[in-house]
C-alpha cells in the first residue's frame, strides 16, 4: 500500500469518525475535495480493511443517508454495557453542558455541538437520546438536528425551552456569535 494511500484511508476514517453520523459521499467530496473516483477508491479500501482485519473493532457501512463508522456486531455487547452502566449514572458534567447547549440553541446538528464544545460528542449526544431527554430529527438536506425533549422540559417543571431561566440573553449571545461566523466564512469563502 504506497503512503499517499495510507493517508486517505486515515483521513476517510478520520472524518467518519469525527462525525459520527452517516455522511453522504457528495458531502465527503466536498470536504476532502476528492473526485468521485478518489472516494470510491478509498471507500472500498476501507471497507476491505476492516472486513478483513480481525483485530478491529469497528466496520464501516453504507446506509441510505451514506456511509458510517459503527462497531462490529460481535462487539455490540460492549457498547449495550458501557450504555447501561452510563443510565444508571448521574449524568457527568460534559452531558450536561450538553444538554445545556442543545436546549438554549437547539436545534443543532451534532457537527455544531461537536465544533462549541470542541470534542467529538457522539456518545453523549446517544446517551441523551437513549435517556429522551432530547430529540432527533431529519433535517431536510440530510442529517439531523437534535432539540431538548418535552420530557426534560416537564423534569424541569417547563413548558417550552423559552421559560428557561434566562433564555433571552443566551439566545441573543448565540444569535450574535451564528452572524459574525457567517460574515467570517463569508469573508473566506471571498479571498
Amino acid at each position: 500500500m504506497q503512503q499517499e494511500e495510507i493517508i486517505r484511508l486515515a483521513t476517510l476514517e478520520a472524518l467518519l469518525f469525527y462525525y459520527g453520523e452517516p455522511l453522504a459521499k457528495k458531502k465527503i467530496e466536498k470536504i476532502l475535495l476528492w473526485s468521485g473516483e478518489q472516494l470510491n477508491k478509498t471507500l472500498e479500501a476501507l471497507s476491505y480493511e476492516y472486513k478483513e482485519n480481525i483485530k478491529r473493532g469497528l466496520t464501516l457501512i453504507e446506509t441510505v443517508e451514506g456511509f458510517q463508522l459503527v462497531t462490529k456486531p460481535e462487539y455490540k455487547t460492549i457498547g449495550e454495557k458501557l450504555i447501561k452502566e452510563e443510565l444508571r449514572e448521574e449524568l457527568t458534567p460534559a452531558a450536561l453542558e450538553t444538554l445545556a447547549l442543545i436546549a438554549y440553541t437547539g436545534p443543532l446538528a451534532r457537527a455544531t455541538i461537536d465544533y462549541v464544545r470542541g470534542v467529538n460528542s457522539s456518545f453523549i449526544i446517544r446517551n441523551l437520546l437513549v435517556r429522551g431527554l432530547i430529540i432527533r430529527t431529519e433535517r431536510g438536506k440530510g442529517g439531523y438536528v437534535y432539540t431538548i425533549s418535552e420530557k426534560t422540559l416537564h423534569h424541569l417543571g417547563l413548558v417550552r425551552k423559552e421559560d428557561l431561566p434566562e433564555y433571552e440573553v443566551y439566545k441573543n449571545m448565540i444569535e450574535k456569535f451564528e452572524t459574525k461566523e457567517s460574515v467570517q466564512n463569508n469573508q473566506e469563502q471571498k479571498k
